[in-house]
């Protein structure tokens, strides 16, 4: 099959999502970004700590949204994000005058760590990248960030997923932890 041959696809469009899924993973990702807003706004306004960042976003989208995915499974989703803050974070402290070189350098060698551990999350490449392009405040953690606002907020989601997606007969999450 010729190169461009293969950008033509040929599989089938995902099936149509009942109002039901659309329901449960709106619920879930509304109490899941919450209570890190929350804290991000409320209660460490005021401080260099940072409870939400982007890759957030589409965490939620996974843990909520495809719960079935092996993307989407707690070791990924904890794993995925922490080994990518630590990779995002000392690539940022060793190339952090060169950012046009730190920006590919994390989130490659992001994705290569979280493929070597059985951790692929997607949003982890975000996480990653944020660590070395992030604000003043995420350059101020250094590794901290790992733990906080990664580690903490990605376990806060993890919690109301487990919550939230096991509510409803027919959702069952996770479908693995290790």
């Amino acid at each position: 099959m010729s190169f461009f041959n293969k950008m033509k696809g040929g599989g089938q469009s995902p099936p149509v999502v009942g109002l039901s899924e659309i329901l449960w993973s709106w619920i879930g990702a509304f109490c899941g970004i919450l209570p890190v807003a929350w804290l991000n706004y409320n209660l460490f306004g005021e401080t260099d700590f940072v409870f939400i960042i982007g890759s957030f976003g589409a965490s939620a989208v996974l843990i909520y949204g495809a719960i079935k995915s092996p993307l989407a499974q707690p070791r990924n989703l904890m794993g995925g994000h922490i080994i990518s803050a630590i990779v995002g974070v000392a690539v940022f402290k060793m190339f952090g005058t060169h950012l046009w070189l730190a920006s590919p350098l994390a989130v490659a060698t992001a994705i290569a760590a979280m493929h070597a551990t059985k951790t692929l999350h997607p949003p982890g490449g975000a996480t990653a990248l944020i660590a070395v392009i992030g604000s003043q405040k995420i350059h101020a953690l250094g590794f901290y960030y790992a733990f906080i606002p990664v580690g903490v907020s990605a376990f806060i989601m993890l919690a109301v997923a487990l919550s939230v997606n096991n509510l409803c007969k027919t959702r069952k999450y996770p479908e693995f932890w290790f």
